[in-house]
């Protein structure tokens, strides 16, 4: 009941935002490749559904596929460099320098890189560069963030490095992975969006590619459907990161 309850003031607000789309666009007589209102975006739905669905699936592959890579490399550079802080302070600049470089400068160079007949491998590179930072920060962050007092009884028992990177530094740096995780998991769909929005080959075939298409025939109806598909999307990778989170933080 409660959870109920938690959920009727969105639905409320959402109801009451798309009835006011909807009567503004029939009320001002707005052209359809303008604005169209929602009940025409439901019908493109309806009728670029199995298109659109595909799309997706081809999206949701290679967003995940960028954040397990950079889950791989963003972890296992953060672990390398909490050995150390000299190489701490030799990486993490160069970590940020990377975070802030637009993805669309560099994208042209990457699709080079991985050829015109691999741009699924631009895609999910350039998708990584844009997840890998929030992975990199939040394990280091939490790889250092062991309480002291602990720290200072493995020393009291001897503890091996081995031991103390497993038994106290890795389960302290959980929550702060997760965290990481989910900020890395919007920012995958988001890197695969933008990647295959400057590959412009249609190659991938993914959602970018149909909205690119829509646009070009000003099909808008079809072109928000898309931007629902894509909202969709992130929801649910957001979703999943959330339920194994929790099955973890619970083991």
């Amino acid at each position: 009941m409660r959870r109920l309850t938690d959920l009727a003031p969105p639905l409320v607000l959402a109801v009451l935002l798309l009835a006011g789309w909807e009567a503004a666009c029939r009320l001002l007589d707005l052209p359809v490749y303008f604005l169209p209102p929602p009940s025409a975006v439901a019908v493109a739905l309806v009728e670029a559904g199995p298109r659109l669905a595909a799309s997706a699936w081809i999206t949701f592959g290679m967003a995940v596929q960028a954040l397990v890579l950079a889950g791989l490399v963003g972890g296992g550079l953060a672990l390398a460099v909490s050995l150390h802080p000299a190489a701490e302070r030799a990486v993490r600049p160069l970590a940020v320098a990377l975070q802030v470089t637009p993805v669309v400068a560099v994208a042209p160079l990457v699709l080079i890189w991985a050829g015109l007949d691999h741009a699924d491998r631009a895609v999910v590179a350039l998708a990584a560069v844009v997840a890998f930072f929030p992975l990199f920060s939040g394990i280091l962050t939490g790889l250092k963030s062991a309480d002291p007092d602990l720290e200072r009884l493995f020393d009291l028992y001897g503890a091996t490095p081995l031991q103390r990177l497993w038994r106290l530094r890795l389960p302290s740096a959980l929550p702060f992975a997760l965290e990481g995780l989910r900020v890395a998991a919007g920012l995958a769909v988001i890197g695969a969006v933008v990647a295959e929005f400057v590959s412009g080959s249609g190659a991938t075939q993914g959602l970018a590619w149909r909205l690119l298409e829509a646009g070009n025939r000003l099909r808008t109806a079809e072109m928000l459907a898309g931007v629902l598909c894509l909202t969709l999307l992130g929801l649910v990778l957001n979703a999943v990161v959330g339920v194994i989170g929790r099955f973890l933080l619970r083991r």
